[in-house]
């Protein structure tokens, strides 16, 4: 029925009302979505990928791997591991402040309590499933399908997130966000799910690519900013029709708002300078409500 798989993990949370730093009791800044693509032949390969990875770590008894607990030592010794192993890593990095109390009044009308993370998970389709439409075609010259998996650590539901696509799919191209589209073509409802971390191995691998880039940039809820494990996975991040001369900025890495808009510490930007965005973007995510 599919022919790729995709794990998608979060790190940060989506809440708007109160955020850091206006408020240090508030929200996470940074909401950052992370999508893990194999190729369905390679999906049994995945728990021993992460299994080989657990047996070369020092003095470490988990039954999981999750990033936030790994010492430095560990964390690049992870991040290095996932950069050879035969997969396609997206982020959807989201700086918050200009959200702040923003409340979507479309959104409101989706079944879902998570609407904003809905609406990050559309960006992120967005790649995800041009990047399986192309590559598709390019195997064996038809689109073929996606299995989506999500982690249920944000609380997401599956009827939550169907509802979601029912709403985005009935509004067409014609959506809030003008930029990009989703490829249906390669999505289908029955190969959507929604496991535990726990249960699933390449939810772990979405866990590590997401928590990097949150280390990246994050300075209020893990102290300074370190941009080395996100940089480490630079060889498998998504590039536009994997060309390794594209850049991955807005592709296999998607700053929401653009640099200029987000008024970040200079270590913040610094990963994503690297990977691709100069000081003055011109983004066409940009040009919508709140620069989102």
């Amino acid at each position: 029925m599919y022919k790729y798989v995709a794990y998608i993990d979060e790190a940060g949370d989506d809440g708007l009302k109160v955020i850091r730093p206006m408020d240090q009791s508030g929200s996470s800044e940074w909401l950052i979505l992370s999508a893990v693509v194999v190729r369905a032949e390679r999906e049994q390969e995945v728990k021993g990928w992460v299994k080989s990875i657990q047996d070369e770590l020092w003095n470490y008894h988990s039954k999981t791997i999750h990033f936030a607990k790994l010492n430095q030592n560990k964390k690049l010794f992870v991040c290095d591991a996932l950069s050879k192993l035969g997969a396609r890593y997206f982020v959807v990095c989201s700086n918050k402040k200009n959200m702040l109390r923003y409340e979507n009044p479309r959104a409101s009308k989706i079944p879902s309590t998570n609407w904003f993370y809905c609406w990050l998970t559309r960006i992120l389709l967005e790649r995800v499933t041009h990047f399986v439409h192309w590559h598709s075609i390019k195997e064996t010259g038809t689109p073929q399908k996606v299995k989506i998996e999500y982690s249920s650590r944000g609380g997401l539901s599956y009827s939550q997130m169907s509802a979601y696509y029912d709403w985005i799919r009935y509004q067409g191209d014609n959506t809030f966000l003008k930029a990009g589209k989703i490829y249906w073509e390669v999505l289908k409802y029955e190969l959507l799910k929604v496991y535990a971390a726990e249960e699933r191995a390449g939810l772990q691998l979405a866990d590590v690519v997401a928590s990097s880039f949150f280390k990246a940039c994050d300075i209020y809820n893990t102290g300074a900013c370190d941009p080395r494990f996100a940089m480490l996975l630079a060889p498998k991040i998504a590039r536009f029709k994997d060309q390794a001369r594209e850049k991955a900025a807005g592709y296999g890495v998607k700053l929401m708002p653009n640099l200029r808009t987000a008024n970040l510490d200079p270590t913040q930007e610094e990963v994503f300078r690297y990977y691709g965005y100069p000081y003055e973007w011109w983004d066409p995510g940009s040009s919508n409500r709140k620069g989102q």
